[in-house]
């Protein structure tokens, strides 16, 4: 397979020969547009989001970066590098678009960053940060290994949300048969209670609220299972360029071997694993903090001593 030419927030706008292989996030080097008054449906996606649109039949690497920036220009970082990719439905998945590329039937195409800026990397600011909290119902509590201490520790990031203003986006899976959240989670101010029945918590509708949110960069992940909602969760924002974060102190399965695994594929797959104190002593970085004394009390009181340390 060919190079696909890397988008370079940094380069200057240009046309150019396909020898070229960096184009700019603003426009580059990449196939001129065909004058077919042809329109394609072509369906962006980026981060957590998917948008459809539609461009000329013969567009090439410029008329869809400058595509993307028109969707997604207050989202996009200017000082990373990403990559275009298709799907392609003979191996289900995205691949690298080789040069050359034009756009010639209806696609489903993504801009990925490339690399993480290393000043950045699990870093947690509030103003970029959401905290997702996934299925934590009623129904899962006699089944959940040690529900009530990640109810517990759920409540403290619930908190902390609060205090710091951070959007949380909950959902529940099939609370009609699951029942709701459990009551000790309170829920007030936050941005959405959604039902789902598929696994993963990146819906259209919390799509649709992240877009809501420009400069969303972090996601504090917890809740159960963490074999199932949560790892593929996690998966599906890291694919989509978003940090994930998952608190290991308030998520948990039925089985402590499957929380176990799933924890350990994650970390290795780019995503942090840490705690509830961490979370918040992070977010707020010090004591000059105006909300500093608050998560201070918060944390002040340990986490349970659980057996989530315990490996089955």
């Amino acid at each position: 397979m060919a190079e696909n030419p890397v988008c370079t927030a940094q380069m200057n706008v240009r046309s150019g020969s396909q020898s070229n292989s960096c184009i700019s996030i603003l426009g580059g080097s990449g196939n001129s547009i065909n004058n077919s008054s042809n329109i394609v449906p072509v369906l962006f996606c980026f981060s957590v989001f998917a948008r459809p649109s539609s461009v000329p039949q013969g567009s090439g690497y410029e008329v869809l970066i400058k595509k993307f920036l028109s969707l997604y220009g207050d989202q996009i970082d200017m000082h990373r590098k990403f990559v275009v990719q298709l799907f392609a439905e003979k191996w289900g998945q995205y691949i690298d678009l080789p040069k050359g590329f034009i756009i010639s039937k209806s696609c489903k195409i993504r801009l990925v960053p490339l690399q993480i800026q290393l000043t950045t990397l699990g870093n947690l600011i509030p103003a970029s940060t959401v905290f997702f909290c996934c299925d934590m119902q009623e129904r899962f509590r006699p089944a959940i290994k040690y529900f009530g201490d990640i109810i517990s520790v759920g409540e403290r990031l619930l908190q902390g949300a609060r205090i710091l203003g951070i959007p949380v986006i909950v959902t529940e899976q099939y609370p009609k048969g699951l029942g709701g959240t459990v009551q000790e989670l309170d829920l007030t101010g936050v941005k959405l209670v959604l039902p789902k029945t598929k696994f993963s918590m990146v819906l259209p509708e919390v799509e649709a609220a992240l877009a809501e949110l420009p400069g969303v960069r972090s996601v504090v992940l917890f809740g159960v299972e963490t074999h199932v909602c949560i790892q593929q969760t996690a998966l599906d924002l890291i694919g989509r360029g978003v940090e994930v974060h998952i608190v290991a102190d308030a998520t948990s399965s039925r089985s402590m071997m499957d929380r176990m695994f799933a924890l350990e594929r994650l970390a290795l797959n780019g995503i942090i694993i840490t705690t509830s104190e961490a979370i918040l002593l992070q977010l707020v970085a010090g004591k000059d903090h105006p909300n500093f004394k608050e998560i201070q009390n918060l944390v002040k009181a340990s986490a349970p001593e659980s057996g989530l340390l315990s490996k089955v």
